[in-house]
């Protein structure tokens, strides 16, 4: 069984179609169909369904699609940390964030970072969409991913394979140019959109859904980037919601205003993912290190609040 064939299977799943994979992993349709029938064969059973118009997995496919992300995804990380060993000189740290939090937390957070201890480690960030960034997790060619998260949103990085630690909080805030601030604002737009790529789009609507909102009238923009939607609500084209800490000097200086009340505000915490599956020595003396720190700050929390509570009594 060649790993390529792994990898033909997961595109035609990610892709929708055996054209655009086969395009995409830059081969002929026919040679690709090949591959994907020496899958099926060495299987023993059809992985997808050829007889509607649009291509679904069968239920030998479904089962096979986790195995075969977790195969690759540990294949890559075996490399990886064969390479670490073989040039423990130049160790790297790989992570993933998506753009927004890319500007606004991970400089500081890695600046506060090395401040208490150097990290002995080259670091490499990778920012874009929040589906592309698990995307790159599940193959494993990052090994850490940085993003929003709330708890009613749907993840790809589910518990069973991946794990996480709250790094902050953020909120989500309804914004506007004060030239558009009205009461019919919220209700009537023009609004700008996240969209489908957006993991920010995934939590508002689950926000939405979960607090029993009406979805907001169809947008006049969208981009997966929430810097493009602040750019564009800056520029007066519509009301966008955008994580506070990517707006907090806009509003302060009066380039945009909140729109609408507090309830209309959707709180979110902000999560550093790895697989639990184990990484390099340098990923993993990174992670045992973010955990102490965690450890630390819980126990001088508890520490405070003992404190406070004998000086009130």
């Amino acid at each position: 069984m060649d790993t390529v064939w792994l990898q033909d299977f997961l595109a035609v799943i990610r892709e929708g179609g055996f054209s655009r994979a086969a395009e995409r992993r830059a081969i002929s349709q026919p040679a690709f169909s090949r591959r994907i029938k020496c899958l099926e064969e060495w299987v023993g059973t059809p992985l997808f369904d050829r007889s509607s118009h649009s291509i679904e997995l069968t239920s030998a496919g479904e089962r096979l699609k986790p195995f075969a992300e977790e195969i690759l995804r540990q294949l890559e990380s075996a490399r990886r940390d064969a390479m670490s060993a073989a040039q423990a000189a130049t160790e790297t740290l790989v992570f993933a964030s998506t753009h927004a939090l890319s500007l606004t937390f991970f400089p500081p957070w890695l600046r506060r970072l090395e401040s208490d201890k150097p990290l002995m480690a080259s670091v490499q960030l990778i920012a874009d969409s929040m589906v592309r960034c698990e995307q790159l997790m599940i193959e494993g060619r990052s090994q850490f991913l940085l993003c929003h998260h709330h708890a009613a949103a749907f993840n790809r990085l589910t518990g069973d394979r991946f794990r996480s630690v709250p790094l902050g909080t953020d909120i989500l805030v309804p914004v506007a140019a004060p030239s558009l601030a009205s009461a019919e604002l919220m209700e009537n737009g023009p609004y700008l959109a996240y969209s489908a790529e957006s993991g920010m789009g995934r939590i508002l609507n689950a926000a939405w859904e979960q607090n029993g909102r009406s979805l907001p009238p169809e947008p006049v923009f969208s981009s997966h980037l929430a810097t493009m939607l602040v750019a564009m609500a800056r520029d007066g084209r519509g009301l966008a919601w955008s994580p506070l800490s990517l707006v907090a000097e806009d509003i302060a200086s009066g380039r945009l205003v909140k729109i609408g009340l507090p309830e209309d505000e959707v709180s979110i915490d902000i999560h550093l993912f790895r697989a639990k599956a184990r990484q390099t020595q340098t990923a993993e003396r990174f992670w045992q290190r973010l955990l102490r720190d965690r450890d630390q700050l819980a126990k001088n929390d508890s520490s405070s609040s003992v404190t406070r509570a004998g000086h009130s009594s």
